[in-house]
């Protein structure tokens, strides 16, 4: 819990459980404090998420995942998946690269770049944007 700031909105992730074995801060969004706030394991646990029929702290959630994941039918979905969806979410509503890259916690834009995917209608009014610039400028000029 010493990790966990809720005045900041940072929750920093040891080194020893970092993929890049680096200490990283993973900012918390409103979603994410809603949650935190819920929980009634705060103030009673050095843990914030615990089997309260154990006392003990949740290790993994390979059953819960599993049974959430065939209850609503997307038996193939993977953790991972959300992560990517998350990225996908961000570029698409305007974020960049670089944003969501530090936000992932990606040593590397490449990485990002792969994790990150744009929508067809973001492509299109991409597009369109370039198109009404063409043609903007292709009409002839009124002398005033």
């Amino acid at each position: 819990m010493e990790r966990l700031d809720l005045e900041k909105k940072i929750f920093l992730v040891r080194a020893s459980n970092s993929k890049s074995k680096r200490i990283r801060a993973v900012l918390l969004n409103e979603s994410a404090m809603e949650v935190l706030h819920q929980l009634d394991t705060r103030k009673q646990f050095a843990h914030l998420f615990i089997n309260h029929q154990t006392g003990k702290p949740y290790t993994a959630i390979d059953k819960v995942w599993h049974r959430i994941r065939k209850r609503v039918g997307l038996e193939h979905l993977r953790l991972h998946d959300l992560r990517h969806q998350y990225a996908s979410f961000l570029v698409n509503s305007g974020r960049t690269l670089y944003e969501v890259q530090q936000i992932l916690g990606h040593s590397d834009s490449k990485v990002t770049e792969r994790y990150s995917h744009l929508s067809m209608k973001i492509l299109l009014e991409a597009s369109d944007s370039a198109s009404a610039k063409i043609k903007k400028a292709m009409q002839p000029k009124v002398d005033s």
